[in-house]
C-alpha cells in the first residue's frame, strides 16, 4: 500500500463537476455530446456506469490519480472505475484501438502515428512536457556518438517516443533506420537486451531508462529534448461524443492531481518509486530533472508544432498506410481542447 495520504476532493470540486455535467458538456470543434447524453447530464446522473482508463509509470499524474481515488471521489458510487496499466504507448494505443480502454496515455509522436492509421481519438489533455527518452549504451560500450550506430543493433519499441526519438537521431546524424538494425521490444525488455548483451544500443524510456544508468552504469550517449514530444491524453472519439460528461470529469481530475504534484514533487516521486519497483532517487530525478509537469494541460498549437517537426520522419518510415495525407489530416483533427479549458478556465 502506499504511503501517500489519500486526498479526499473538496466538497465544491465534485459540485463544479457535477454542475459541468448538469449543463452537458460539449466534445469540442470535431465532435459533439449526444442528445441523450445531454438528457442524461441534465437528470444529474453521469452517462455510464463504468469508466475504463490508463495509468503508467510514464506518466505520473495517472499515479497520483489512482493512489488518492480522486476520480472516484469525483464521480461517487454510480461509476466504477477500472484502471488498466500502460507499458507504453503502443500499449496504450492498442487498449483504445479496441476499445479496453476510453481513455490512455502516450507520447504525441504515438497518438499522431495511431490517429494517421485510423484510430479513432484525440488528445484531450497534456499530462507533462518531458525528457524521458535518449539513446543508451552499456557502460563499457565504444559507442559516444549517434554516428557510431551504423551496423548496430538498437532495441526499440515501435510506435512510441522513443522509436521516434530514434529516427530523429539517426537521420541528424545522416543515418537512416535502414542503417541500423531495429529490436522491437518492449521497453523494459529493451532494457534487458541491452544489459544481457544482444543489442549494441537501446532507445531508452524512463523511468526505466533512470533506474539503468543507476543500476547498471548504462550510459546516454545522445539525449535531445527537442527530440521528445509531449505526454499526451487520449481518448476515442466514441467516449468523447457519447460520454463527454466522463471525459470532463477525467480531466478535472488530471488538472487536480498536476496541482498536488507540482506542490509535492518528493511525495510523487516516492508513489513512482513504489508502483515502478525502482529506488528513491532515480524516481527523484526522473520527476525533478526529466518530468516539466507544470506545463499547461490544454493541448494546442505548441503540441502541434512539436508533431509538425516529426510527421516528416513519421511519413519516411513507411509506418503510415496513407502517407503524407494521412498524417496531415491527423494533425488536423487531433486536438480536442475543450475539456481542458473548461478544467484549467474553471468554465
Amino acid at each position: 500500500m502506499s504511503t501517500i495520504t489519500r486526498r479526499i476532493v473538496p466538497a465544491i470540486a465534485i459540485a463544479g463537476t457535477m454542475m459541468l455535467v448538469a449543463t452537458g458538456c460539449v466534445a469540442g470543434e470535431n465532435a459533439t455530446a449526444s442528445d441523450s447524453n445531454d438528457d442524461t447530464a441534465a437528470t444529474g446522473e453521469w452517462s455510464s456506469d463504468t469508466l475504463s482508463i490508463d495509468f503508467a509509470t510514464y506518466n505520473p499524474l495517472s499515479l497520483v490519480i489512482r493512489d488518492q481515488g480522486i476520480l472516484e471521489d469525483i464521480l461517487g458510487d454510480d461509476v466504477d472505475v477500472e484502471w488498466v496499466q500502460s507499458a507504453g504507448s503502443n500499449k496504450a494505443n492498442e487498449l483504445l484501438r479496441s476499445g479496453s480502454i476510453d481513455v490512455g496515455s502516450t507520447a504525441g509522436s504515438a497518438a499522431l502515428l495511431a490517429r494517421s492509421n485510423g484510430s479513432p481519438i484525440q488528445v484531450i489533455d497534456i499530462f507533462s512536457q518531458p525528457e524521458w527518452s535518449a539513446i543508451v549504451v552499456g557502460p563499457d560500450s565504444d559507442i559516444t556518438s549517434v554516428e557510431d550506430l551504423a551496423g548496430k543493433s538498437v532495441a526499440a519499441t515501435k510506435g512510441t517516443d522513443p522509436y521516434f526519438f530514434l529516427l530523429q537521431s539517426l537521420e541528424e546524424a545522416g543515418l537512416s533506420v535502414d542503417d541500423v538494425e531495429v529490436q522491437n521490444l518492449q521497453h523494459a525488455d529493451g532494457r534487458a537486451a541491452l544489459d544481457g548483451g544482444s543489442v549494441d544500443a537501446w532507445a531508452g524510456l524512463d523511468p526505466i531508462m533512470a533506474a539503468a544508468e543507476v543500476e547498471s552504469g548504462d550510459q546516454l550517449i545522445y539525449r535531445n529534448v527537442d527530440f521528445n514530444t509531449y505526454g499526451f491524453l487520449n481518448a476515442t472519439e466514441d467516449f468523447i461524443e457519447n460520454h463527454a460528461d466522463l471525459a470532463q470529469a477525467v480531466v478535472d481530475a488530471y488538472e487536480q492531481a498536476r496541482e498536488w504534484a507540482l506542490e509535492n514533487p518528493d511525495e510523487t516521486a516516492a508513489l513512482l518509486a513504489e508502483v515502478a519497483g525502482i529506488d528513491i532517487a532515480v524516481a527523484e530525478t526522473v520527476i525533478t530533472e526529466r518530468s516539466n509537469l507544470d506545463v499547461s494541460g490544454i493541448p494546442g498549437d505548441d503540441q502541434i508544432a512539436v508533431l509538425e517537426k516529426i510527421a516528416p520522419v513519421l511519413v519516411d518510415s513507411g509506418d503510415v498506410q496513407g502517407g503524407k495525407d494521412s498524417v496531415d489530416k491527423a494533425l488536423d483533427s487531433i486536438v480536442n481542447a475543450t475539456f481542458a479549458e473548461k478544467a484549467v478556465g474553471g468554465e
